[in-house]
């Protein structure tokens, strides 16, 4: 390194020794010294001081008018910066002049990057500066603006900081040859400290213009989160016509809050409207809130009537997260979806078109606050919730809903302990509580004061203690007695009138019930093994585990507790024993808790667990290396049999298993249940089940249902490499609400996203669904895949279908082609037929997060559940 500094105007005397190196006043020989200081002249000019410094050499003219830095120059003067590969100062003259460097590559290195105060520094191809009125004249200039990138090739600097651009451009682009910009093609445009103003400007992608410009170009320079116009995209909606979609203004608030109000024009009438606004406080908390309504007429609709009315649907979104260490021993989070049960389909997931969005059954939400007490001994979590049958239109609100739990004790266990427990050291004791208020009602008129009337209220109570230990060193006991108390705020009342009909009266008023059992049981292990001696196979090992359970419960529809009456019979005719006995109800049946069930029970459970695994050679070391492959995970039976029931003793024998293949790419899993009982028909042919086992009929059971599921993904290690880069980033204090937001959607689902630097990606599901609870069974059978394919570095191809086995028809299909240009995404979207038949093109600027990443957000996220 070279460090000079220049003050005034010096005469250089040759020979001059400055520590042990010599200057030399021949042009030709290289200054070899580290720093030097040259005297101060009085009759200056200038009036600050020039540092100047070089990594190579420096060199002199003869006069000692003129200094040449090589390699990685710098020359610093008041408030003015520049560096440069090559730099000539001209004192004489007042006059510097910097460009970069050729290498051997005949790459061009080493440009001048230039900077006055504190505005942006400014990259050229070659500039000339005055260093006494500070005017400057720039080649091939480049600098960045807010998160765009301003690029000319000339351009004028006065001395009160303002730069006259021509043949210019603006790019959101950091690349010297941006895909996209404005073009400014005008004598002269103006930067000055707060703005750039420039005459007519269009939009050039890949250096051809489009259509869409302005008669003059003004870009404000903002220190903080600027507001600003959004682009909509365009298309066309097979039930709502042409439409430009997500047109709107963002609004960067401050460092905590930004927001978008966005909204989407129909063709046929029909409008959408959405508020999405993130917020994040480092260290506290962040989260987001969308708030969205839809106005959607019918093209069908006749003007004058009702047809013509348009539907109005709505949907509130709010997710909110606390950091863990803002408030130790508190939580509070939320994750709602609340509106109409129609808004989905309606509006097509909100533009997304997205399959799994528009098959959804239900809606859920919940907004949950907990605490911990006394050193952890006691958690009390309290929530709001609310969950929304979309096909029934109907909704069910818990508000709200509390639980107060107490960590396991051993009460006869002593923390002055030596040696092992005794078996009466390891009873345990626990207790936990909740309660509730709960509505289920209609979607229409949810509040009104009808319904408000309709909560059901409660609590309930539970004191599990249990005694677990081993025997016979292979024998796993365990033993528990469990009470569970209920209270509730309404009972019910029921009677046949005098025409023989069920009458219910709801009865106000607190009352309990309670039930308490005796449970027990043991479970052990089974090991077995089968060598090979031959082939890659070296063994199989099968586990598994059976275990036994006895359960006692009295019968607690005795009349003696009080829980179970008989319907009052107000009609003429006297009933007989066996119809009493099965108009015997519950009165806590309709309460929040319920009560106890009818009849005694004695029951023996058992169930069997299969695992299977291989034990085979490793291709990279046939002698040595093994590797296990599981081939069967988790193969369960599970029944019981009650000794204390009057009929139907053996209950129905319920399956399941799940596995994986090529190492769990592939996974499989199924589930099932057989009932011994036969079926047979009343005079009205409906079917009814008799106390007869399928083994007088020479069969084992009748299968009653089976489900089975499949699902896999390739390129399942690229995609969590850049997961794992997400969450690194998730973490970062600096990013902003917006940026978070973008990589929790990204995580939660990643595949909304296109990676262009994974070349292929695939993945699909298969599920089975078989019942046949009497004679007449039922069959689904459907297949759904999704996948992208980059034809080209740049060019990528999305789609997604299925196909419905049963009705004979494709599902969904949803074919998107995106293009990268870098930091705008570019994408065409194409539903070919269907419901939701469309198309959409779509042109924007990429978030800045996305651009690191190298991803594209193929659409509009779909609304989660």
């Amino acid at each position: 390194m070279v460090s000079v500094k220049l003050i005034a105007q010096p005469t250089i005397k040759p020979n001059r020794t400055v520590g042990s190196d010599t200057v030399n006043i021949d042009s030709s020989r290289t200054d070899t010294t580290k720093t030097d200081s040259l005297g101060k002249n009085s009759k200056s000019d200038l009036n600050s001081e020039i540092k100047y410094t070089a990594e190579d050499s420096i060199r002199f003219s003869i006069d000692g008018n003129t200094i040449y830095l090589f390699g990685k120059g710098r020359v610093s003067y008041e408030d003015l910066e520049l560096d440069a590969d090559y730099i000539r100062i001209d004192q004489k003259n007042k006059l510097l002049f910097a460009r970069g460097v050729t290498d051997k590559y005949g790459v061009y290195r080493g440009r001048p990057i230039f900077k006055q105060g504190s505005e942006e520094p400014v990259t050229t191809d070659s500039l000339f500066l005055n260093s006494d009125t500070k005017k400057a004249k720039l080649y091939g200039t480049a600098t960045s603006m807010d998160g765009g990138f301003i690029q000319a090739r000339q351009s004028k600097k006065n001395q009160y900081n303002e730069v006259s651009i021509k043949n210019g451009i603006y790019s959101t682009c950091s690349l010297p040859e941006p895909y996209t910009h404005f073009g400014i093609h005008i004598t002269k445009g103006l930067i000055t400290d707060k703005q750039v103003i420039s005459g007519p400007a269009y939009l050039e992608i890949e250096h051809i213009p489009l259509p869409i410009g302005l008669p003059f170009g003004f870009f404000p320079k903002m220190n903080k989160r600027a507001s600003g116009f959004r682009f909509p995209s365009f298309g066309e909606d097979a039930n709502r016509g042409f439409y430009m979609q997500g047109i709107g203004w963002y609004l960067g608030l401050n460092d905590y809050w930004d927001a978008d109000i966005l909204g989407t024009i129909y063709s046929k009438g029909s409008y959408d409207l959405t508020t999405a606004a993130r917020y994040k406080v480092n260290y506290k908390y962040s989260g987001s809130v969308n708030l969205s309504y839809s106005s959607i007429k019918d093209p069908d609709g006749v003007e004058g009537t009702p047809s013509n009315s348009a539907s109005k649907q709505f949907n509130v979104q709010w997710t909110h997260s606390q950091d863990q260490s803002a408030n130790p021993g508190t939580t509070l989070s939320a994750n709602v979806n609340f509106g109409t049960s129609s808004y989905f389909q309606q509006t097509g997931a909100a533009g997304t078109y997205d399959y799994n969005s528009l098959i959804k059954n239900s809606m859920s939400s919940s907004v949950a606050y907990g605490r911990t007490f006394f050193d952890g001994l006691f958690n009390f979590t309290s929530a709001l919730s609310s969950r929304q049958d979309i096909s029934a239109k109907t909704v069910n609100l818990t508000l709200p809903q509390y639980s107060l739990s107490m960590t396991t004790l051993n009460p006869f266990d002593s923390k002055d302990r030596v040696g092992e427990q005794k078996w009466y050291q390891k009873i345990t004791v626990g207790y936990n509580s909740e309660g509730s208020n709960t509505l289920d009602a209609q979607e229409t008129g949810l509040f009104n004061k009808e319904n408000l009337k309709k909560f059901k209220n409660g609590f309930q109570h539970n004191i599990p203690v249990s005694l677990s230990f081993n025997a016979l060193k292979v024998l796993q006991f365990n033993t528990s007695v469990a009470y569970t108390e209920r209270w509730s705020f309404q009972t019910v009342h029921k009677a046949l009138n005098t025409e023989g009909d069920i009458v219910t009266d709801t009865i106000p008023g607190f009352a309990r019930n309670y039930n308490y059992s005796l449970n027990g049981g043991f479970s052990t292990k089974v090991y077995g093994m089968k060598t090979f001696k031959k082939g890659n196979l070296v063994a199989l090992r099968h586990v598994m585990t059976p275990s036994v359970n006895f359960n006692y419960t009295p019968d607690f529809s005795a009349s003696k507790y009080g829980f179970f009456q008989d319907i009052e019979n107000n009609s003429s005719e006297e009933l007989k024993d066996s119809v009493k006995r099965s108009l015997r109800y519950s009165r806590f049946e309709s309460t929040v808790y319920g009560g106890p069930g009818m009849g005694r029970s004695a029951a023996i459970g058992f169930s069997l667990d299969n695992n299977i695994e291989a034990k085979v050679k490793s291709k990279s070391d046939t002698s040595t290396a093994y590797e296990k492959i599981p081939i069967v995970q988790g193969l369960t039976f599970n029944g019981s049999y009650n000794f204390a029931a009057e009929e139907f003793n053996l209950s129905n024998i319920s399956f399941g298993g799940r596995t994986a293949f090529f190492k769990q790419k592939i996974g499989l899993s199924f589930q099932g249940n057989f009932d011994p009982y036969q079926l047979e028909t009343d005079n009205q042919g409906l079917a009814y089940r008799v106390n007869k086992f399928m083994l007088k009929n020479g069969k084992l059971a009748r299968l009653t249902s089976f489900s089975m599921s499949t699902d896999f993904s390739f390129n399942s290690a690229a995609l969590k490499k850049r997961n794992d880069e997400l969450r690194e980033k998730e973490d970062d204090p600096n990013i902003t609400p917006s940026q978070q937001q973008d990589i929790r959607n990204i995580l939660n689902n990643p595949n909304y996203y296109v990676d262009f630097t994974i070349p292929w990606n695939f993945s699909a599901s298969y599920s089975f669904n078989y019942s046949k609870p009497e004679f007449k069974s039922s069959i689904t059978n459907t297949l759904n895949f999704s996948g992208d394919l980059s034809v080209t570095p740049k060019w990528k191809v999305q789609f997604n279908s299925g196909y419905d086995f049963q009705a004979n028809e494709i599902s969904l299909t949803r074919f998107t082609i995106n293009r990268d240009l870098h930091c705008w995404d570019m994408s065409f979207g194409w539903t070919p037929f269907g419901t939701y038949k469309s198309y959409s093109f779509d042109i924007r600027v990429r978030a800045s997060i996305l651009q690191d990443l190298k991803l594209k957000k193929r659409s509009a996220l779909p609304l989660n559940y």
